[in-house]
């Protein structure tokens, strides 16, 4: 079988789960690190020619990372295209089920079910809110309906703006200082936060930095993820 990925999440869990069965990946594809598969352009930007003369049985996808016309233009050229959602940690499970096991023709991985019992195991934190940029200039934070947001929550921090109406918005910095948060969670990625690009926004706010790859992506990384992203987030908590 031959697939290609455009989703950096996916490229690792179809990977270590089966070297050899991938033929194509995004440029932000970076793991595993000696992945050796012919890049295709970007998450939003593939080049729709180049995967096609792939010829892939498969191309797997996600609908916030990639855009609807490029797997239309996909479909459209005979390509077989599996579309993921995933939104909570229950369906990022249900769906790396449905890539590798029904769209892949897998055995189900080992460490899929090691990460949810890790996620079993977890022991949440209490009365933490906190306020998760996602982005600078302009601000932009975690809102409803995410799959990082629902980590956060199964390890004790609530979201200050997991009501909003929207899913990433945009919110004035002077709003995001005075919304009562008592930490502010600083993801790597998509915007590289760090110690001296992020905290000094937030003055007299504890800052928790967490690895972006064990926040956000829905694979591999999700068997280790429950002890990095609490280790973290429990340092921030006791300078507070």
């Amino acid at each position: 079988m031959r697939v290609v990925s455009l989703v950096p999440s996916l490229t690792e869990a179809v990977a270590v789960s089966a070297p050899g069965l991938l033929v194509g990946a995004t440029d932000w594809c970076s793991h595993p690190a000696d992945l050796d598969v012919v890049r295709i352009g970007g998450t939003k930007n593939p080049d729709v020619p180049a995967v096609v003369g792939l010829r892939p049985d498969l191309v797997i996808a996600n609908e916030e990372e990639n855009r609807a016309p490029d797997l239309a233009a996909l479909r459209d050229a005979g390509v077989e295209v599996l579309l993921t959602e995933v939104r909570d940690l229950d369906q990022a499970f249900t769906e790396l089920e449905r890539v590798l096991v029904t769209g892949c023709a897998l055995p189900r991985p080992r460490w899929l079910d090691e990460a949810q019992r890790a996620w079993s195991r977890i022991e949440p934190l209490t009365g933490l809110r906190a306020v998760v940029p996602v982005w600078r200039r302009p601000w932009m934070v975690l809102g409803r309906d995410t799959f990082a947001g629902d980590l956060l929550a199964r390890l004790g921090v609530a979201n200050v703006y997991a009501d909003h109406e929207q899913r990433y918005p945009r919110i004035p910095l002077e709003e995001l200082r005075a919304s009562g948060a008592d930490l502010v969670v600083l993801p790597d990625e998509p915007y590289a936060f760090g110690p001296d690009d992020g905290p000094e926004s937030f003055p007299g706010l504890p800052a928790s930095f967490l690895d972006g790859r064990h926040l956000t992506w829905y694979g591999p990384s999700l068997v280790a993820a429950p002890q990095m992203l609490s280790a973290a987030l429990r340092a921030a908590h006791h300078r507070m």
